[in-house]
């Protein structure tokens, strides 16, 4: 029976609709090339054409007991072969675990040399309703849905007063529902304190952080080069290295990253506010830990993502809407555990990869077709290039002679 990765992405496609994993309608709209000429215009400012991006299937992933397949938008080879690997061994032993807190925002409204805090800090409280009532008149129908600024607090930084706003955005990511309702809130305390704001806008800081926790038996988790223990013993002492070894900890977190980024780029959200996010809260240190307890290795990950399934880029992008339908994401929770989960087992391939053959045994496999495609391969020449690169000479070099070399004989 032909593999799943072995098949055309159209076989694959039809394998989907089969599964009732993919609609028709949304089957049709990954195979197109491109956006909608007048989608594409009115997205970004001076649009000059349109940049493509593979776009693949994490497969079976359980999160919560719940299978999702989860879309990857990557330029890396290996990265969503990886994340299926990953999926597979937490599958093996009942799949990942994750839990997400309410949805928040925050926006910050800032005051600078204020003469007197306590006195501004007083007035601010004394006409804390108003404010609510400022900011619910900025966007009602975020109140009308459950949503909108629920917590006002004052505090003192340096010279700076600044009032925090925690904001419910609903379902959305929240940056613009954030930034009217600062904003209106800003000019109603400019008035009370009678000085101007310094700055009024949401924080791409996070105190929200989703969680996911994956206890793998060791026997599972075997290499050809080591037994299923040695690895889980690496694995761990991989992760130690990455909690107090920063240069470790970055490249640590890329490889979760990997994953997280390319589906979040899939689903039409925002991937610099996720990664100014993690930036700011791992200050160094690895997202993830693995460690050894009761003879299992436990694998954990905490880290913030600021996502939404409506609005801007998700709604107006078709294939955002393919993806979250075919990952069953119909909640913000559910796209933060699923992102958190991907991330985990993202970061399991790797560690598992680095402690048995190496991380580029399989990796330069993969990089093969690039560097066919890189030196002017086409149509089935990516293939026979890959397959006759020797796996010392991987280079484009290297890849140009073998081209070269195929056509003189055809």
């Amino acid at each position: 029976m032909t593999k799943f990765y072995e098949k055309t992405p159209a076989a694959r496609r039809q394998q989907l609709i089969e599964e009732g994993i993919l609609s028709n309608r949304g089957a049709d709209c990954l195979a197109e090339k491109g956006l909608d000429d007048a989608v594409a215009a009115n997205l970004i400012e001076n649009q000059i054409g349109q940049f493509a991006l593979p776009l693949g299937v994490v497969r079976n992933l359980t999160v919560n007991g719940t299978v999702r397949q989860l879309a990857m938008v990557t330029e890396e080879p290996s990265v969503v072969a990886a994340a299926s690997n990953g999926a597979r061994l937490a599958n093996l032993n009942g799949g990942v675990k994750a839990s997400a807190g309410p949805h928040r925002v925050i926006a910050e409204v800032v005051f600078d040399d204020v003469a007197d805090f306590d006195a501004a800090s007083r007035m601010i409280d004394q006409h804390r309703e108003m404010l609510f009532a400022v900011a619910n008149a900025a966007h009602p129908s975020a109140v009308k849905r459950g949503g909108g600024l629920k917590q006002i607090t004052c505090e003192q930084r340096d010279r700076f007063l600044i009032l925090q706003l925690t904001i419910d955005p609903s379902q959305a990511m929240g940056a613009n529902l954030a930034n009217t309702i600062a904003e209106a809130v800003a000019a109603a305390a400019a008035g009370l304190l009678d000085q101007p704001v310094l700055v009024a806008i949401l924080t791409n800081g996070s105190s929200e952080l989703v969680s996911a926790e994956v206890t793998l038996d060791p026997s599972t988790i075997a290499t050809a080069p080591g037994n299923g223990a040695t690895i889980a013993e690496k694995i761990a002492a991989l992760s130690d290295l990455a909690q107090c070894d920063p240069l470790r900890a970055a490249t640590h977190n890329k490889g979760i990253m990997n994953g997280v980024e390319a589906a979040v780029l899939a689903t039409g959200n925002d991937t610099r506010a996720v990664a100014a996010a993690v930036g700011a809260y791992t200050q160094g240190k690895a997202l993830s830990t693995w460690q050894l307890a009761g003879g299992q290795l436990v694998g954990h990950i905490k880290l913030p993502l600021p996502v939404g399934v409506v609005g801007g880029a998700i709604s107006a992008l078709p294939k955002a809407q393919a993806a979250l339908s075919m990952g069953g994401i119909r909640t913000v929770a559910d796209l933060q555990m699923s992102l958190a989960a991907l991330g985990l087992v993202q970061n399991l391939a790797a560690l598992r990869a680095l402690a048995g053959p190496g991380i580029q045994a399989g990796h330069m496999a993969l990089q093969a077709r690039a560097l066919a495609i890189a030196a002017g391969a086409t149509g089935d020449e990516i293939a026979a290039v890959a397959d006759r690169l020797p796996a010392q000479a991987r280079d484009l070099a290297s890849a140009r002679k073998v081209l070269e070399e195929l056509r003189g004989k055809h």
